[in-house]
């Protein structure tokens, strides 16, 4: 048998040796496989677009571009929106994973493109070749907006870098930040005049949805040219290996530099809106029915036929999923987890439908504050709601309403003294933000009145009511030792999947992400708008700059079943921040908000007063660099048999959020600064 073998062996190179080797291997793909056929580029396509630093449920601000949707949560960055139990609650001041190696990589595929492509251009139809051009340039935009609004300046890689090559060819310092910025500029606007107007395939772009992006990104560009004038000192600074001023803008330039991005976001939102076809979603919308005004926001997150829809991330069940669900369902759907998201009353007093006291905050007592007074009673939670916009109800699953055909129990504890019932607590500022209800002494001493569950299920403490046995925090909580329940009194109802047979766990979902949609795009022309007016600026396209932000935020308001603006939008800060309201509310817990106070420079304490888009005392949430966001908490009344709310800084999980001048910049990656005689670190890091 070895005898065989060997002359088997023997045979088959002597065959070898005849044969011509000067062929390519099997297993190699090469450019005349991909590029010269639409096949080939699906193919480089996909392996571009999957590589997107697209923010959706596969995106963790805590953790960075990982595509990794594991605890993927909403609004949980300091942005006030939502708090969760888990150390994925942080602000958002850097990523676990830094954008940029990644970026790089895809960079690269984004230039090949644009250098190889040329060489099959015969292969297409010129329209088509035209189309994956702009494709690449679509792609390279995206990667330097991404970067720049984390980094400011950095290095502008637009060719090739070939390996092996002269070391000076492969160290690209950072370029300024303005340099950075025209260069998105350039390459979207590279990308509209190329792409098709309508995408070829689904998942692909096109003209509009380039201009879409640029008109956020430019608005980005413009509010970081002007508002990195309010940080104390300005917010700018240079490299120290190069001289480049890597943050910022020149003092003779900011002015310039911010007028011309605004007007470039203007006219881009202004030709989608004109040109475009998009407009809000409206399918079930009734001017006089609140229920169809909530349901119709409800269902437009789900809905791919939306004429809202600009850009969409689709996901397919059981091939590409993700995990919402799984980790923010309220906590009788938890599956393996629950309760990621769940919104603040900070967040829900943006809101109209409530009543104030003077500081404007919601009335839960008959006094003019919360320590002031008797709680007001109500027959069941919801009554509280029950004047609340449509929208927030699409947005928040409120204590007492129904989810997936199921009522959600949310209680605070269960209260057995005598009414009228005193506030809880005397003093309710930042500064006692750690005076809990388990501390009281109404629940630690005898007469016990306060009854609260440190865990649920069996161990969930007991009162008997009406004769039979209540529990003290309901079926989903606040558990005030258990994170997963209703930590702030409130779930998150937006992107949840509401069918009552959808099957829950991880891996399981397949709602779609909007990356991109019409109201942004309202919104952008509107702060736009507002801004080259405050410029004193002419409108780029001979628009009435005001009258076009004012029948947007209308238009959007209509929608929501919010009140409509009287009178205009004006040119001063007020108008300014009527928009900027409008943007919390209308694209909250959809990874926007984050970047929106970011750009707007107002996480850090000096000038946090303008945090929520409107006019607020900062010291009610904040004293120093340090901050905190309160929940609503419903508690029952046995004596009354009514409901009451107290609003407490959270008090299950307690986050306190951090937040400094130099927090607007991330870090550049220490290793690539430590490794490169031309990669600056951040000035002052």
């Amino acid at each position: 048998m070895k005898k065989i073998f060997i002359l088997s062996l023997l045979s088959l190179l002597f065959f070898s040796a005849c044969a011509d080797l000067d062929v390519p291997p099997k297993n190699i793909v090469t450019d005349e496989d991909l590029l010269t056929n639409e096949s080939g580029l699906e193919i480089y396509m996909a392996r571009m677009y999957s590589n997107m630093p697209f923010e959706d449920f596969k995106y963790m601000a805590q953790w960075g571009v990982e595509f990794n949707g594991w605890l993927n949560a909403m609004g949980i960055e300091g942005t006030g929106e939502a708090l969760t139990r888990d150390g994925i609650c942080a602000a958002f001041t850097g990523e676990r994973t830094p954008y940029w190696e990644k970026a790089f990589t895809l960079l690269r595929d984004a230039n090949y493109l644009l250098e190889t492509l040329p060489q099959y251009q015969g292969s297409y139809p010129e329209a088509t070749y035209n189309h994956y051009l702009g494709e690449a340039y679509f792609v390279r935009a995206t990667v330097f907006y991404a970067m720049a609004r984390r980094f400011g300046g950095v290095p502008l890689v637009t060719k090739v870098i070939a390996y092996p090559a002269d070391k000076s060819a492969l160290e690209v310092p950072r370029s300024t930040e303005e340099e950075t910025w025209d260069q998105v500029l350039a390459d979207f606007d590279k990308a509209i005049e190329l792409l098709k107007p309508i995408s070829p395939k689904v998942g692909y772009s096109n003209k509009y949805v380039a201009l879409s992006f640029k008109s956020e990104a430019m608005l980005y560009a413009g509010s970081v040219a002007k508002y990195n004038e309010t940080v104390p000192g300005r917010l700018t600074g240079f490299g120290q290996k190069t001289g480049v001023r890597v943050m910022g803008f020149a003092e003779d330039k900011w002015q310039a530099a911010s007028k011309k991005y605004f007007r470039e976001a203007y006219k881009a939102a202004r030709e989608v809106m004109v040109n475009g076809g998009y407009s809000l979603y409206k399918k079930k919308w009734s001017a006089s029915d609140r229920d169809a005004q909530y349901q119709n926001m409800v269902d437009m997150f789900s809905d791919l036929s939306s004429p809202e829809n600009i850009y969409v991330k689709q996901y397919i069940y059981p091939t590409s999923t993700h995990g919402y669900d799984a980790y923010s369902a309220p906590f009788i759907f938890r599956s393996p987890l629950s309760s990621g998201t769940c919104p603040s009353l900070d967040f829900v007093e943006l809101f109209e439908g409530f009543d104030r006291y003077p500081d404007g905050t919601v009335k839960l007592t008959t006094g003019n504050a919360n320590n002031q007074g008797n709680y007001i009673l109500y027959d069941k939670p919801m009554d509280l709601f029950k004047n609340a916009e449509p929208r927030l109800r699409a947005y928040v699953i409120f204590p007492g309403d129904m989810f997936k055909g199921k009522n959600i129990e949310i209680r605070a504890g269960v209260y057995t003294g005598s009414t009228p019932i005193k506030p809880f607590f005397s003093d309710y500022s930042y500064a006692t933000a750690d005076n809990q209800y388990q501390n009281l002494s109404m629940y630690t001493q005898k007469p016990k009145t306060l009854y609260l569950s440190p865990m649920e299920g069996q161990s969930q403490e007991l009162v008997t009511y009406n004769g039979s046995p209540m529990t003290a925090a309901g079926a989903n909580g606040p558990f005030y030792n258990n994170g997963e329940g209703a930590i702030t009194g409130l779930f998150g109802r937006k992107w949840l999947n509401p069918d009552p047979s959808a099957v829950i766990g991880e891996g399981k979902s397949a709602q779609p992400f909007i990356l991109m949609r019409y109201a942004e795009v309202l919104l952008n022309a509107a702060e736009a708008g507002v801004e080259l007016s405050l410029a004193g600026e002419q409108s780029p396209d001979g628009s009435n700059m005001l009258q076009v932000a004012t029948e947007a935020v209308n238009a959007i308001r209509e929608r929501a079943g919010a009140t409509l603006l009287v009178g205009s939008v004006t040119s001063d800060e007020a108008g300014r921040n009527i928009v900027r309201k409008e943007r919390r509310k209308e694209l909250a817990l959809e990874h926007k908000v984050k970047w929106d106070l970011r750009r707007w420079r107002v996480q850090h304490y000096d000038n946090r007063d303008g945090f929520w888009g409107e006019k607020r005392d900062k010291n009610t949430f904040s004293n120093n660099s340090r901050y905190r966001f309160r929940g609503l908490y419903p508690f029952f009344s046995t004596e009354s048999g009514k409901y009451f709310f107290d609003a407490h800084f959270q008090w299950v999980s307690l986050k306190t959020f951090e937040y400094n001048p130099i927090d607007y910049y991330f870090g550049i990656p220490g290793n690539e600064v430590s490794k490169s005689p031309v990669i600056d670190q951040q000035p002052n890091r």
